[in-house]
């Protein structure tokens, strides 16, 4: 059956999702491109320099699939995977045998017996969360590795770093595979909390003789070069997010969306568009309907209003505003300066090598990380470059 016009055909499912739907059949599709997935890496391993680089696939890779980047990522070289949840690791150790993954987000009570199962790694981050596992190995009758994560001035997750350096002087007999820390201010390397970060990190390292240390995210890979020590983690940058957001983008563009246009009408001046009537049309306007919308995690908050930006869509290689409100399903654009016919099943691209997640997210008052992690699963996905 041919595709309509401007659709190309589409038959590989996500290895992920083997219910995503057919390219002929879903509103929208979404384009992974694994072989820039795989040389945004290997630049941040170059950048990393003597340091190893991990990757983190946290929010099921980025919103990219752990199942095609986790395989595509290790046949690259990368040695060494990040995820935040136990339900993530068993998905990526299913994809990718005998790498070192490590759970971000602590040890859940009971959860105990899974690391050794599967061969992962807990990241440690309260004396409670030492006690549990110290029991578990004793019960074991085996020292099984965790890493032990070190609050540096997040306040987030982690011990404090008078806490941790309690832990080393006692004799509890506790001793990490991996000392990690988080930057809360790495895309402004010049931010003072950054070097108060840096001075405790290497405080804890310096009573933790021989432990590896990890504390680069993906900003403080590229911006803050005393952050590398042994293991660096970018998450971000690898899959196409600006690290050095006030300089030009250093990465490869990994993602491609498209929406498929279902219907193309007009509005007359003076008449609004979409729920609220928010948006007027100013003389006659041209206008396609695709078929992508919030409950695609494409962000309610890019909506056209009169008087203020909102998202826009790159049909036929011109950038064309959107109209009125994204509603569950639908974004409607402004199609009308497009100088060639826009017709039912031409596509619009939501997210490109122009419309960036970087500049998606701040169109939407948030960031490429929340445009990237909300991508929903009503999308065909598409792998190339593999």
């Amino acid at each position: 059956m041919p595709c309509p016009s401007g659709w190309n055909e589409v038959t590989a499912l996500s290895p992920d999702a083997p219910d995503t739907p057919d390219g002929r059949e879903a509103g929208g599709i979404l384009t992974v491109d694994l072989a820039a997935l795989v040389a945004n890496w290997r630049l941040a391993a170059a950048i990393a320099g003597t340091a190893a680089c991990a990757a983190v696939m946290k929010a099921d890779a980025y919103g990219t699939g752990i199942a095609a980047a986790g395989p595509a990522l290790a046949a690259a070289g990368c040695e060494t995977f990040f995820v935040a949840h136990l339900s993530e690791a068993r998905r990526l150790r299913a994809a990718v045998q005998g790498a070192t993954i490590y759970v971000l987000n602590g040890l859940l009570p009971g959860t105990e017996p899974i690391y050794p199962a599967l061969g992962l790694r807990p990241v440690l981050g309260s004396r409670d969360e030492i006690d549990a596992w110290m029991a578990f190995q004793i019960a074991q009758g085996t020292d099984l590795p965790a890493a032990l994560h070190v609050d540096t001035g997040m306040n987030r997750l982690g011990l404090e770093v008078a806490e941790a350096l309690e832990l080393a002087s006692g004799s509890g007999g506790f001793r990490p595979a991996l000392l990690i820390s988080h930057l809360a201010c790495a895309d402004e390397p010049d931010h003072p909390l950054t070097a108060r970060q840096l001075a405790g990190f290497a405080a804890v390292r310096a009573v933790f003789q021989d432990v590896p240390g990890s504390l680069a995210n993906s900003s403080g890979l590229f911006g803050v070069p005393a952050s590398h020590h042994d293991l660096v983690r970018p998450g971000y940058a690898l899959y196409g997010g600006n690290p050095t957001p006030r300089t030009e983008n250093p990465m490869r563009p990994v993602v491609t969306l498209e929406a498929r246009i279902i219907q193309v009408g007009s509005a007359e001046d003076g008449e609004g568009v979409g729920y609220g009537a928010g948006w007027t049309a100013q003389g006659r306007r041209r206008l396609a309907v695709a078929s992508v919308g919030y409950a695609d995690g494409y962000p309610r908050a890019l909506s056209g209003r009169d008087g203020q930006p909102g998202g826009a869509a790159m049909v036929h290689g011109v950038r064309c505003p959107l109209a009125g409100r994204v509603s569950m399903d639908l974004v409607t654009i402004d199609v009308t300066d497009v100088p060639v016919p826009v017709r039912r099943g031409d596509v619009a691209r939501l997210i490109d090598e122009t419309l960036t997640v970087d500049a998606v997210g701040a169109a939407a008052g948030s960031i490429g990380y929340e445009v990237l992690t909300g991508l929903g699963r009503r999308y065909h996905r598409r792998y190339v470059g593999a």
